[in-house]
This record gives C-alpha cells, structure tokens and sequence, in this order.
C-alpha cells in the first residue's frame, strides 16, 4: 500500500480553510479551481472532474466540523484503485494561520506515483487558493 502525506501552512484562519474543505460540493470552486473542473453531489458521494480529464467518484465516509476533518473514499470513475480512503484535516497553528493535512492510502503501489503527482499539484492550487482568500484587498 501507498501511503501519501502532505503537510502545509495556509495564512488563513482554520474555520476559513474548513469552510472552504467542508463546501464538499464545491471543490471546483472553493478549494481547488482550474485543478478541479467540476463536482457533482449524489447522495453520500461526490462525483469529481480533474483538469487532466480524470473523473472519481468519492464516497465521504465522515464529516466531523468538531475536529475539522473529512474522509472520503475513492469507489469508481476513470481511476480504478483496489483501495484509496484519503482524508483533509485543518488543524490551528499560529494566529490567523492553518496547517492543512491530507493523507491518503491506496493499493496497487503502482498508483502511489500518479497519486502523488495529483496532490502535489492539487495542494499547490489549495495553498494559492486560500491565501489568496486571506490577502486584504487593494
């Protein structure tokens, strides 16, 4: 099994960034715009297209606004892990600043690469995203 960990500041308040994670529905436009072209809600799941033209469609296992964090699970689309359960958690660092966590595990090994490559670029337009949020107007 892969597993994928990325840890990173974002200069915004926690219960910003977990507003932004929490709108599960509108991750093409809250969290990861461009990098996510679209997401659909159906049910206990969402269906999410990538800019690369991948689409998934994700199970959320939980939502817990208490400790800011949700799990989800990839369970079909065009990529077809044997397992992937990934989770985001926002945790209060410094004052008016967040430390966004996302994990995610998935077999075959042989999907950890690409994964990787995602989230890396996924966790780049967050980051850019956010902080773009939490920049004080001209």
């Amino acid at each position: 099994m892969a597993s994928i960990h990325r840890d990173i500041l974002i200069n915004e308040t926690p219960e910003n960034v977990w507003a932004a994670i929490r709108d599960f529905g509108e991750v093409h436009k809250r969290l990861a715009p461009g990098f996510v072209t679209d997401t659909r809600v159906e049910g206990d799941s969402r269906i999410v297209t990538f800019a690369s033209g991948t689409v998934v469609h994700e199970l959320i296992v939980d939502i817990d606004d208490e400790t800011r964090r949700i799990a989800y699970a990839v369970v079909g689309g065009s990529l077809e892990p044997k397992h992937h359960h990934a989770s985001m958690q926002v945790v209060s660092d410094a004052a008016n600043r967040s430390r966004f966590v996302w994990t995610i595990d998935v077999t075959p090994d042989s999907l950890g690469e690409p994964i990787a490559e995602m989230v890396d670029e996924g966790i780049r337009v967050i980051k850019r995203t956010l902080d773009r949020e939490a920049a004080p107007a001209d």
